[in-house]
């Protein structure tokens, strides 16, 4: 009996003493991984979102996303580019049962419900020849650009698709020093303290261009470091060494809180950051030897207070790359080519809503996805600690 009494304190003694150094490791862990910058976040796919559309419509080419004030959801999609055979209802008589395309803009709630859709043609304002980028502002403002050949422009509407302001002519660029028109334009982004829209220009020009949001009157722009715009610089890839002093194809861009402006410069693969005035801070290289169409094509930031993160979709590797917003440093990615969900096909855009997850849209892919962020085990700063549950201590 006493060696029964004693096998079992002895067992008793052993589970206790693996479960304080257990503890004591997750604890120690946990402080190294906040003294490290550790606690990456990671993404499991949505498979259901969006969910279907209630009428027979289908997407084209994906050219942007965005997360409003509330967590909905909008797209810029291309209607033009869908193949014969994605919008039969077109033809006369129709070939099959489905479908027709879409309309250019289009709003999802959280859940993945469509809510509205507008765009096109109107009275007042020039559409884009092949659109290209959305943004939603503080004010649930939606703005649209375009990439096509005489894209040299951007409109500003109000969330139900009513015209309010037009920057810029249709082909009337004069290049990246032109201060009233644009160049292929491709991102926009409004500074709330200033009243000042940022923008990304982009395929044909090689700058920053700053409007006021409410007048489209020109403030200032700037190219690479800070420097002035030249269009005669070679576009030639540089893959190691000194960064080229010109821009290549600007392609996104997002201010941080801080006031920070992360900049894609996608075919020279970097992320370029300056302050509001234009100032250069620093820069990173991603995937630096990417050739194709480059590995920065847009950019935003963790949800967390400090956006400690920066995400960074890669239309030519495929993946979402996760940075040190600090450092610039890569420390962590997800997806892969392919066309399952979680996989991607050309991702061209990024947005993360306020819960921090993220949503991608792909050209090519011709959808847009849905990727639940998941705390990690080293929790963020400003969260909460997760409470430990009290550990089942057997008894004989």
């Amino acid at each position: 009996m006493k060696r029964k009494t004693w096998a079992s304190a002895g067992l008793l003694l052993i589970i206790i003493t693996i479960s304080v150094i257990q503890a004591v490791r997750e604890e120690a862990a946990a402080a190294q991984g906040q003294k490290q910058g550790a606690g990456v976040p990671t993404f499991d796919v949505d498979p259901y979102w969006p969910k279907p559309l209630p009428i027979d419509w289908t997407f084209g080419e994906f050219s942007g996303v965005a997360v409003d004030s509330n967590d909905h959801v909008w797209i810029n999609q291309r209607p033009k580019t869908l193949a014969d055979d994605e919008k039969y209802l077109t033809a006369n008589p129709p070939p099959g049962d489905c479908c027709a395309p879409g309309p250019s803009i289009m709003e999802f709630d959280a859940d993945g419900n469509f809510v509205q859709g507008w765009g096109g043609p109107g009275p007042g304002y020039q559409w884009p020849e092949n659109e290209h980028g959305i943004y939603v502002d503080d004010q649930d403002n939606i703005w649209v650009g375009g990439n096509g050949a005489k894209d040299a422009h951007i409109l500003k509407f109000t969330k139900t698709g009513k015209f309010i302001l037009q920057i810029g002519h249709m082909g009337t660029s004069a290049g990246s020093n032109d201060t009233e028109n644009l160049g292929r334009p491709t991102k926009m982004q409004l500074s709330p303290k200033t009243n000042e829209l940022f923008v990304s220009d982009g395929y044909g020009n090689r700058r920053v261009i700053v409007f006021d949001a409410d007048t489209g009157q020109y403030k200032r722009h700037w190219g690479a470091y800070g420097n002035k715009p030249d269009d005669r610089a070679p576009r030639d890839r540089v893959s190691e060494g000194p960064g080229p002093q010109q821009f290549n194809l600007v392609h996104g861009l997002r201010l941080s809180k801080d006031d920070l402006l992360y900049v894609n410069d996608r075919i020279n693969n970097r992320i370029q950051v300056f302050k509001t005035d234009g100032a250069f801070v620093k820069e990173g290289f991603i995937a630096r030897k990417t050739l194709g169409n480059g590995a920065t094509y847009d950019v935003d930031l963790s949800a967390d207070p400090q956006q400690r993160f920066l995400y960074v979709a890669d239309g030519t590797n495929n993946h979402v790359w996760i940075l040190n917003r600090d450092t610039l440093e890569v420390v962590g990615r997800f997806g892969r080519q392919g066309r399952y969900a979680g996989q991607f096909h050309h991702v061209h855009s990024i947005a993360v809503d306020s819960k921090g997850n993220i949503y991608t849209a792909e050209t090519q892919g011709k959808r847009v996805q849905k990727f639940l962020f998941r705390r990690p085990s080293s929790t963020l700063p400003g969260t909460p600690p997760r409470r430990r549950r009290p550990r089942r201590v057997l008894r004989s």
